[in-house]
């Protein structure tokens, strides 16, 4: 298992996405299977940096990188406020753009494109895994 740590503030994004790709093409990860684990990295890492630590500014998360031949399982830890993207409602979407409410559409899709995602909450961390067969 490999460990990014690293501040939370999407400028850093590229640098996530960067390390994990170079462990993805170490395992020979297909490149649709990457480009999909880059959109639900994407999404994950910029929520925590817009939302875990509220108006006091970017504070740290641990990215944890557990990358075989058979899966990727990447692990999003925060110190912000607690907050389990899970246990939201997934949005209504046959209604159309105008009609559905702001917001869960990120989430929605990384659920739908990943194998297995959970959250949970442990020594004040939020703990977000997300795990994509390769």
């Amino acid at each position: 298992m490999k460990e990014l740590k690293i501040d939370a503030k999407v400028e850093n994004l590229n640098e996530v996405l960067a390390f994990m790709d170079a462990e993805l093409e170490a395992c020979d990860c297909p490149m649709k299977t990457q480009i999909s684990l880059d959109i639900a990295v994407e999404e994950i890492f910029v929520n925590i940096a817009h939302y875990a630590y509220g108006e006091e500014g970017a504070g740290g998360a641990v990215l944890q990188f557990d990358i075989t031949p058979e899966q990727a399982q990447i692990t999003f830890i925060d110190e912000g406020t607690p907050y389990d993207p899970l246990a939201k409602e997934d949005p209504d979407i046959t209604l159309s753009a105008e009609d559905r409410p702001i917001g869960g559409l990120g989430i929605f899709m990384v659920k739908k494109s990943m194998d297995d995602v959970s959250y949970k909450r442990e020594d004040n961390k939020n703990i977000f895994t997300i795990v994509k067969k390769l």
